[in-house]
């Protein structure tokens, strides 16, 4: 099976009192949401998603990172799931959860 996208959803959990993590800011509800998204339209056998540790900018998670394409998504919520899906459906994109710093 060659996939066309390999989605990275951080899903990393720190102790309360430290540093910010994905997990703590709900990234496996964005994880669930992105793939009921992905089976929905039927892009199961093009888009694999899995659950990853931490991808650097804690702060401003969820991150999401998509291959091949190089892409990094930050503050990504439930909601941005249809968004992200367009874009592994052959979109552009998502240009407002794209990491700029």
């Amino acid at each position: 099976m060659l996939l066309r996208h390999h989605v990275f959803v951080c899903t990393n959990a720190r102790a309360e009192g430290g540093r910010p993590s994905c997990g703590a800011r709900g990234s496996e509800a964005v994880l669930e949401a992105l793939t009921n998204e992905i089976l929905r339209r039927g892009l199961g056998a093009d888009v694999a998603i899995t659950h990853s540790g931490c991808l650097g900018p804690c702060w401003d998670g969820p991150n999401v990172v998509v291959y091949p394409d190089g892409v990094f998504y930050t503050g990504v919520n439930p909601d941005d799931a249809a968004a992200i899906a367009d874009h592994l459906a052959g979109g552009e994109p998502v240009a407002r959860l794209l990491r700029t710093r």
